[in-house]
């Protein structure tokens, strides 16, 4: 009786595998892309690290006078730092092509028009991407720089190593700019019919509890990096709800009946 009930599970099971095929090789293709750009990017970005390093380096010597240099306590600790700055650096290089192949992964079978939506999807969510990464470089970085920087005093003297503070700044950065991503995860979200506009809205208060411990947690506990954070988080949000609910009303009505 098993070896009958093995034998009329397996078909099943071949037919289930055969479906997924198309997919399976479909996301296979889409991470390769992906690997292959962040490696790509990383190695270039790694020919320049000595520059990108003095640039990322710059907010934390205008945030105190009491710190004019990095160090480190271990041989390979500058090699390794410069080799995750360079990871880091072609990961939000890479952001851009990530966005376009989990876009592309997603909404598979696009129609033409369908397509010139997916770019212009694309370039809204670099540009978010963009932003969020400027706004914790230039915005919320120096504040949060100048409130850790405020601890130190004669009796307390920073000595900032370079591995640990430039792991900080890429994470912070890479935070702030996929957290500027919401708008564009929520219109996804809406045309894989995952959610609707009116989920969002319904939840709003969840959702807003949830932007400001992630933003607490991501400023490290710095109130006023917190609410330069949260802020733009807020309007993001509402931004992504007003756009969902464009795109699902777009949808729907070109539903034929």
């Amino acid at each position: 009786m098993a070896k009958n009930t093995l034998q009329s599970t397996l078909p099943v099971i071949e037919r289930s595998l055969e479906f997924f095929r198309p997919h399976h090789l479909e996301l296979r293709k889409r991470l390769i892309t992906v690997f292959l750009t962040i490696i790509v990017f990383t190695g270039i970005a790694y020919f320049f690290a000595e520059k990108i390093a003095a640039f990322f380096i710059s907010p934390l010597f205008a945030a105190s006078p009491l710190v004019y240099k990095l160090v480190y306590t271990n041989l390979p600790e500058a090699f390794l730092a410069f080799i995750k700055l360079a990871l880091m650096v072609g990961l939000i290089a890479s952001m851009p092509v990530v966005l376009y192949q989990l876009w592309i992964f997603i909404a598979p079978g696009l129609r033409k028009n369908e397509k010139k939506l997916a770019v212009i999807i694309v370039f809204w969510a670099t540009l978010l991407f963009s932003g969020g990464a400027c706004f914790a470089f230039f915005v919320a970085l120096p504040r949060m720089l100048v409130y850790f920087m405020s601890y130190a005093g004669p009796g307390l003297e920073p000595l900032p190593k370079l591995g640990l503070y430039l792991t900080f700044i890429a994470r912070t950065i890479l935070a702030f700019g996929i957290a500027f991503e919401i708008p564009f995860l929520m219109v996804m979200a809406g045309k894989a019919n995952f959610v609707t506009a009116a989920y969002f809205r319904r939840k709003r208060i969840y959702f807003y509890m949830a932007i400001v411990v992630l933003s607490f947690l991501l400023t490290a506990g710095d109130f006023v990096a917190t609410g330069l954070m949260a802020i733009p988080l807020f309007l993001l949000y509402e931004a992504g709800i007003f756009l969902s609910g464009l795109f699902n009303r777009k949808k729907v009505s070109g539903t034929p009946a």
